[in-house]
């Protein structure tokens, strides 16, 4: 196994060129539109003119996003029809498009936390109403700050590491 951390990481021993989790994610989710189309979607806009008008985006650029993020399977259509109208499609999250939101409000977290912000928003628990926080856990349940997490290269069909 090659461990990828640190400052004397021996990081030409592999390229994360075209394999980077981070780069694949971002070629789907990388732009500004596409962040605030899947926040929209978690905070429950489904139509296509409410993206548009709250993300503040054209509707040419609004049909791109959405059809990105339906070919990304993070959002789903669904059709509609109101009274006397055609057929339409809404769009709704996905299970991989709620597991995306995390990345999401970690964003939102670290924007209020080091950006001048005028809101008055913030992440809470619905039920007690405390603050919530998006933080990295190991799968035992420890939190696992910077300075201990690691980037390792399994070797295909190896299991992982056990400490």
């Amino acid at each position: 196994m090659t461990m990828l951390q640190g400052p004397l990481a021996d990081r030409d021993a592999w390229s994360a060129v075209g394999k980077c989790p981070i780069e694949k994610t971002m070629a789907v989710i990388g732009t500004k539109s596409a962040m605030l189309i899947l926040r929209e979607a978690y905070y429950g806009t489904t139509r296509f003119d409410d993206f548009a008008r709250r993300v503040g985006i054209t509707k040419a650029a609004t049909s791109a996003r959405l059809a990105e993020l339906v070919d990304a399977g993070l959002l789903a259509r669904r059709p509609y029809r109101e009274p006397g109208q055609r057929v339409r499609d809404e769009y709704v999250l996905t299970d991989s498009g709620t597991e995306l939101m995390p990345v999401v409000w970690a964003m939102f977290e670290w924007g209020r936390r080091h950006l001048p912000d005028e809101s008055r928003l913030r992440l809470a628990h619905l039920e007690c109403g405390a603050d919530a926080t998006v933080e990295i856990r190991c799968t035992r349940g420890h939190l696992v700050p910077p300075e201990e997490l690691g980037v390792e290269l399994k070797r295909k069909g190896a299991a992982p590491a056990s400490r």
